[in-house]
């Protein structure tokens, strides 16, 4: 990372909360942008990365991406001209503007199963974790590509060299494969068992693919279901998981169903369905009579998949009507 951004990124560092330096050139704390969670102040979906020699900030939470040149821009104006000064005196042109997902520069590996860990599927009905996946309801056919890893951190260098440079804290957690459309996983999530500071940790393998789980399932040719976590995803018909609260998916606009969480009491999630229907996407909009938050909670409180899938028929909405039907739905 260049010098000066390393000096600017110290700077602002007081005035970012939760501020911690992850490893030598990443960097992660709450979103100055959103405010990152309004009900657990102790996360903290902000980074800021290097990527093709530039310097980028991305918000997990509201998806706010950036080069770090108009990050503190936004952030800091006056501290902002002197970094520019600064970037001009060492030759750059002070736009340091490439955004990308975070990610880590190393070969690319290539694989279809992860060498040493069971599926849930392979698993005694006696161990530990089997009870998380039977207490989530997970259909049972889906157990065979959900895996328990024993030991996170050292499975993960095994991938990403360094990934984590200390083994201290290592624990197991729940691996979930993210694969191409031939099966190739080139990603996977992390989902912590107990109360562990970070309940998903997301390993990208190949940046170049984008970042959607259920890739190998899903029929192109018919309407596709999107949601957010991929639990959700397991119980609904054509259906892909983005892993982040910004739904849309540019590639397949005119074929997807957007459904985000039932929480219409959340600014950012009511921000970012406010922005899919100003772009044209078709948007879930849960009845008053569901009270629970997603899909995996509607499953545990009674409701059918099939159920499910009629509410989603039915509350599915469009450009003036999506608008209309926001508006009552909001409660901000």
């Amino acid at each position: 990372m260049n010098l000066i951004d390393s000096k600017y990124i110290g700077l602002v560092s007081s005035r970012l909360q939760k501020f911690k330096k992850v490893k030598s050139d990443l960097y992660n704390f709450r979103c100055p942008i959103c405010g990152d969670s309004q009900r657990n102040k102790n996360k903290a979906r902000g980074y800021i990365y290097p990527v093709k020699g530039n310097t980028n900030y991305k918000c997990h939470n509201c998806g706010a991406s950036l080069s770090f040149n108009n990050f503190l821009k936004k952030l800091d104006p006056t501290l902002h001209k002197q970094y520019t000064l600064e970037k001009f005196k060492e030759g750059n042109t002070g736009r340091n503007f490439v955004v990308d997902e975070p990610t880590f520069v190393f070969e690319k590996p290539v694989f279809k199963t992860f060498d040493g860990l069971s599926s849930f599927a392979d698993l005694d009905e006696n161990h530990p974790a089997v009870k998380f996946l039977s207490d989530r309801m997970l259909p049972r056919d889906t157990w065979n590509d959900i895996y328990f890893c024993p030991k996170f951190f050292e499975f993960t260098n095994r991938y990403v060299p360094n990934k984590f440079p200390s083994l201290n804290g290592d624990h197991p957690r729940m691996i979930i494969p993210f694969r191409k459309e031939d099966g190739t996983i080139f990603a996977y999530q992390g989902r912590a068992f107990g109360k562990e500071p970070q309940k998903y940790i997301t390993i990208i393998l190949d940046k170049d693919c984008p970042k959607i789980f259920g890739l190998d399932r899903v029929d192109t040719s018919r309407s596709i279901h999107v949601v957010e976590g991929p639990f959700d995803s397991l119980f609904i018909d054509n259906c892909i998981a983005v892993a982040q609260s910004d739904l849309r998916v540019p590639k397949y606009k005119d074929k997807v169903v957007l459904i985000p969480d039932n929480e219409p009491r959340n600014k950012q999630v009511c921000k970012q369905i406010e922005q899919c229907i100003k772009d044209g996407y078709s948007v879930v909009l849960w009845p008053s009579s569901v009270k629970e938050k997603d899909i995996n909670d509607m499953i545990l409180s009674g409701y059918t998949s099939v159920e499910i899938q009629e509410l989603i028929h039915s509350n599915t909405h469009k450009d003036l009507q999506a608008q209309t039907v926001f508006s009552s739905w909001k409660r901000i």
